[in-house]
């Protein structure tokens, strides 16, 4: 299970807020009103500005440090994402073509944005949907990475989902801090600015660090809609809908260094509530691998064979929520 984290974290980033239509809603009234009012702006922010500064990523016990520079020239969108902890990796966006610099495997790791994820951007569902699973408020005043900003609460309706709690910048509304909140009140992941620059932005702050790339092997995404109607959920949490399905080949790290990854078919299904999102991957149960579940911070991941597949459950949902979904997922091939 531990092998495969970092592998199903990175791809349920990739596709973790997905917007979806929304449902017909009774009008809010007052505060809640205006705080629906503020997640609007919180939306349309992080893609219509310009913006570059640090963030903290905190998920248990693990502490992650990135730098993100966001451009907008006309209608296109250019970014450009550090991280700064570990091994190097450098992220460059341009509209929906991604391609990641590797440099320790001299690689270029090229695909599309399925959705949109990064911190600022990370609300991409209707506040009136939203608003049917969570209770919506403005919460306090105060100051984040040196900007007066107004926080947003999100409670949930039932104990299938977290709450959470952002703060945006007070006159832009650019998502500033945002954190994930179990149903003990406790703080059990938070993604901040430590230091921002709002409006101008240096062209060449978005250019990539790597200019000599010769001889760098570049790696095509191979990722495609499929149809997988014949894996069912029985009792998806409330309100989750079946947003996403694909097929991608995924790498594993080598056994050896210097040998090349093995790569591997793996099926993905996202269901979302337009804020939370759970995925399930489908792979053949090929490999020797042991039952179980683990944490960390708000994600939690189970494995379980069923049948002649092996089964990866993930989402940034309650345990309890988790479970529901491995314990009632239905296989019926098509004849």
């Amino acid at each position: 299970m531990r092998r495969t984290l970092a592998l199903f974290k990175f791809v349920l980033a990739v596709s973790s807020f997905i917007a979806f239509s929304s449902h017909a809603e009774p009008a809010p009234t007052g505060e809640s009103r205006d705080a629906q009012a503020l997640l609007r702006t919180i939306q349309s922010a992080a893609q219509k500005l310009n913006y570059s500064g640090t963030f903290v990523y905190q998920q248990g016990s693990q502490v992650r440090t990135s730098r993100i520079t966001h451009l907008v020239e006309g209608k296109n969108e250019i970014e450009k994402l550090e991280v700064l902890d570990g091994q190097p990796r450098e992220y460059i966006r341009s509209n929906d073509e991604i391609i990641c610099y590797v440099p320790d495997a001299k690689t270029l790791l090229v695909e599309k944005r399925v959705a949109q994820d990064v911190f600022p951007a990370l609300l991409a569902a209707n506040a009136d949907t939203l608003a049917e699973h969570y209770t919506i408020r403005k919460g306090d005043s105060g100051r984040v990475a040196g900007f007066d900003s107004q926080s947003v609460i999100l409670e949930p309706k039932d104990d299938l989902r977290y709450g959470y709690k952002l703060w945006a910048e007070k006159s832009t509304g650019l998502l500033l801090r945002a954190q994930t909140i179990n149903e003990a009140g406790a703080v059990v992941e938070q993604i901040s600015f430590t230091q921002l620059a709002i409006g101008n932005v240096d062209r060449n702050r978005v250019k990539p660090s790597f200019t000599n790339t010769r001889g760098w092997r570049v790696e095509n995404a191979v990722m495609s809609q499929v149809d997988l109607s014949s894996w069912t959920v029985k009792r998806l949490p409330p309100g989750f809908l079946r947003t996403r399905e694909l097929k991608r080949m995924v790498s594993d790290i080598p056994v050896q260094p210097g040998m090349p990854p093995s790569q591997r078919e793996v099926s993905q299904i996202v269901f979302s509530d337009g804020l939370a999102a759970i995925s399930v991957f489908i792979e053949p149960g090929t490999q020797s691998r042991t039952e179980g579940s683990l944490q960390q911070g708000a994600m939690n991941i189970l494995g379980k064979r069923q049948g002649e597949f092996w089964l990866t459950i993930v989402g940034e949902v309650p345990s309890n929520a988790i479970r529901q979904v491995a314990n009632s997922i239905e296989y019926k091939p098509s004849k």
